[in-house]
């Protein structure tokens, strides 16, 4: 195959997957066969393309393609006659020409339709622990193995709950319709969960070498655009708005995260370090917008706290340094509503930064040691927090454990950094 050819290929199924499988299953109310047709519409794109050249429009010569799979799947259940009488389904019959431009995807790229089915995923009948990673996949695209490291599970035991949840979806019969207002609420949750998992899995390896950094970067946009989404349908929910300005002051920041080396190689740089001009100020100030709209409608929650954090962050470009005092007050909030691992590290880091390393540390080693021994921010935050009471061996044994936890190139190059200057300090300071 012809590289720029695949490329074309992998880059249309990144950017229509989720708006493709989205269309396509609302309309024939059937997730698991619009993803299948979808993906011998891949296939067959790897196919022809290469003969038959790129057509003007990819994503619409997806959408034909995948449609006509669906009816010769219909036909062979002999169903055909009755969604034949259907003139919704009437109107979506093929054309003689699979590159023909589709209208209602240059008219209206279907954001809607990926809201519906998340919601659709979101599901009372579904068990609660499926309907993010239901959602990762079905309306963004993404693998098994990707959202298994995002919930620290096997890529196997991910892809069987999977499976069992779009067998439940058949087999209970639920429908495809836009879920009643009422409704809405109980399903909101998962629903934002699921756009900022989508977001996280993005920021981790924004910038990455290779083709990882487009994916990265694709999945980023589609997760904020989702989350503008979101708002709009749910403007009355702060925490709605309180996700998208966290994600907003979290991709203010993208410029800054990294830096070339004098060697040439990108090193990670730590939010209290980077430099405020790189900050995208405008995204900043959108920001603290809907963090200030939220807060008026009362219903305090933790993406509105973790976003409140952001923003105090934030006061650095402004003031010159960073309140961690205020910081550490609102991880106290956060960790009563959300008492996760991150957000306990975070409080350490806070408080210890503010209070002394001891006060810090003192948080730190009082976690569960089962859920910290392999889990590199923590030692990480400790190593911090020893580097400031001037107990360099301790906080370099810290760093090693810290460095050979982390996959990220780039953040084990600043660790490397860290722990060279700290060899270099002096062993006879007392501690403070």
């Amino acid at each position: 195959m012809m590289p720029a050819t695949a490329e074309v290929a992998a880059r249309t199924a990144r950017e229509a997957y989720g708006r493709l499988v989205a269309y396509l299953a609302w309309r024939w109310n059937d997730l698991a066969a619009a993803e299948d047709a979808l993906g011998d519409a891949l296939l067959k794109a790897l196919e022809r393309w290469p003969h038959d050249g790129v057509p003007r429009q990819p994503e619409a010569w997806l959408l034909t393609v995948a449609r006509r799979e669906l009816l010769q799947s219909a036909r062979h259940q002999g169903v055909v006659q009755r969604l034949a009488e259907d003139p919704a389904v009437r109107a979506l019959l093929p054309r003689e020409d699979d590159a023909a431009p589709e209208p209602f995807l240059v008219a209206n790229p279907i954001p809607d339709n990926r809201l519906r089915l998340m919601l659709v995923c979101a599901h009372p009948a579904i068990d609660r622990a499926v309907r993010t990673p239901l959602m990762l996949q079905t309306v963004l695209g993404l693998d098994a193995q990707r959202i298994a490291a995002a919930f620290l599970v096997s890529p196997t035991a991910m892809a069987q709950r999977l499976v069992r949840a779009k067998q439940k979806i058949a087999r209970a019969g639920i429908r495809f319709e836009e879920p009643d207002p009422a409704d809405l609420p109980e399903r909101t949750h998962a629903l934002l969960e699921a756009v900022y998992a989508a977001y996280g899995l993005a920021w981790e390896r924004l910038g990455a070498a290779g083709g990882e950094a487009a994916f990265s970067a694709e999945l980023a946009t589609e997760a904020l655009y989702l989350a503008e989404l979101c708002v709009a349908l749910l403007p009355a929910d702060a925490e709605a708005l309180g996700l998208w300005a966290l994600m907003l002051f979290c991709e203010s920041r993208r410029d800054a995260r990294f830096v070339t080396t004098p060697e040439g190689s990108e090193c990670f740089v730590p939010l209290h370090e980077q430099d405020t001009a790189r900050w995208d100020h405008a995204q900043i100030a959108r920001a603290n917008g809907l963090l200030r709209e939220a807060a008026k409608l009362g219903q305090i929650g933790p993406y509105q706290l973790e976003a409140a954090i952001q923003s105090a962050h934030a006061q650095r470009a402004i003031t010159g340094r960073v309140p961690w005092g205020g910081i550490a007050q609102l991880y106290e909030g956060l960790l009563q509503i959300a008492p996760t691992l991150g957000a306990r590290i975070g409080h350490a880091v806070a408080l210890g930064t503010a209070q002394g390393a001891v006060a810090g540390l003192e948080v730190l080693d009082a976690l569960p040691e089962t859920e910290v021994r392999n889990h590199a921010p923590w030692w990480v935050a400790r190593a911090h927090l020893l580097e400031q009471a001037r107990r360099w061996p301790e906080a370099s044994a810290a760093l090693r454990q810290g460095m050979g936890l982390t996959e990220d190139a780039r953040l084990r190059a600043h660790l490397w950094r860290k722990l060279q200057a700290l060899q270099a300090a002096p062993v006879t300071d007392t501690p403070a």
